[in-house]
């Protein structure tokens, strides 16, 4: 069975060694990887299988293994660079039984295998690993010594590759292709799961040889009052003239994420959403100042927030963060935050969600910005204007 690789076998032995190196430092023999974008970015794997337990084990020495459920193997064969020898799995009737975990598998390997009294590294902080899962390793490993590495590879990622680069471009041109769209087709009494229909067509048919991968959110929109909640979804509400609705969308390509929101407003706006247009624009400008190779994650969020002050506005929580390749439920990296405190040094190939919205009692906006550090100024991913949009 041939794989189909989207990287070179090299990269891949790259971010092996990374890695590696990154292990020892952390003083960890073994690394149990179970973040499916952890796992992709390792050995390649691509397949809807995070429903269930697998995970990706990466040693000192050789290539990592893939670990999953039987009838998953193949995709494994289909979708990573490994040998057959490097992929392992476990029988169906381990899958969401009462009696049997599929942990306790991966224990049995792990012991026969040599290294059942090795320290080892888990993502213990993902959506993918349970307290059972948790219970049911470590009973079956009694002699091994446990350590919490959430994010070690998370940290690994962070600077794309020239070929990293080229997806997110990709990504960058899918999601501008979904603003021109929701733009043509916007209207009042338009039904919001109407709308989504139109965004996902235009998301998942992708543009210019891009082709549209599922995104890790689906469309997130805040229409009126409910601007004021940033994770909600759509209904069949009709969109109402007269009141602002922003939309939260990633474009994707090969599973790499290009976050953007912007908000159009029917009608004409009020006073207070032009104010609060003008203050995120002009924070985003102070914010884009810092956005340059040797200043840090702080420095971006101190000249955003400073700003916004200026304006007589407040933003709770962190301003933006590092995005790449994603699976559900998020699209974040989950490594680098544009927060104070956070003096992550930022440089050239790190891809970053400015996320500058803004969400009150009864109102919000978001116009927000993916780019990617470079040498000089950063590079934006999206053609979409950089401001309220208005629809008469």
């Amino acid at each position: 069975m041939t794989a189909e690789l989207r990287f070179e076998v090299s990269e891949y032995q790259e971010r092996l060694a990374k890695t590696q190196k990154a292990m020892e430092q952390a003083g960890v023999e073994l690394l149990i990887v179970t973040d499916p974008a952890n796992i992709g970015w390792l050995t390649g794997y691509d397949g809807w299988s995070f429903y269930v337990h697998q995970c990706a084990i990466v040693r000192l020495d050789g290539p990592p293994m893939w670990f999953g459920r039987k009838m998953d193997a193949n995709g494994a064969r289909k979708t990573t660079y490994l040998g057959e020898e490097c992929i392992k799995f476990y029988e169906d009737y381990y899958v969401q039984s009462d009696d049997f975990h599929p942990m306790t598998v991966l224990g049995e390997l792990i012991t026969s295998s040599g290294w059942g009294s090795s320290t080892i590294g888990i993502e213990m902080d993902v959506p993918y690993f349970t307290h059972a899962a948790f219970e049911a390793l470590e009973a079956s490993l009694p002699n091994a010594k446990f350590k919490n590495t959430t994010r070690l590879v998370k940290w690994q990622r962070i600077v794309k590759s020239a070929r990293e680069m080229e997806y997110m471009r990709g990504a960058g041109k899918i999601i501008t292709a979904i603003y021109e769209r929701i733009e043509k087709v916007l209207r009042p009494g338009m039904r919001q799961n109407d709308l989504v229909a139109e965004i996902c067509n235009a998301g998942i048919r992708g543009v210019e040889g891009f082709w549209g991968d599922y995104p890790a959110a689906f469309p997130l929109i805040g229409a009126g009052a409910n601007a004021a909640a940033p994770h909600l979804t759509w209904t069949d509400r009709p969109i109402m003239p007269h009141e602002s609705i922003f939309f939260e969308l990633a474009g994707v390509y090969k599973r790499y994420h290009v976050p953007l929101s912007r908000t159009f407003y029917l009608g004409k706006p009020s006073q207070k959403i032009l104010d609060a247009e003008k203050a995120i624009l002009e924070g985003m400008e102070a914010g884009f100042e810092q956005l340059v190779s040797g200043k840090t994650c702080e420095d971006v969020a101190v000249a955003f927030f400073n700003e916004l002050a200026r304006h007589g506005l407040k933003k709770e929580g962190r301003t933006g963060y590092s995005i790449g390749m994603a699976y559900p439920p998020g699209w974040g990296e989950a490594s680098a935050s544009f927060r104070k405190g956070d003096h992550t040094e930022l440089k050239p190939g790190m891809c970053f969600h400015f996320m500058s919205g803004l969400w009150y009692g009864d109102w919000g906006i978001e116009i927000t910005e993916s780019l990617m550090i470079t040498e000089g100024k950063p590079e934006v991913l999206s053609d979409s204007p950089r401001k309220l949009i208005t629809i008469e």
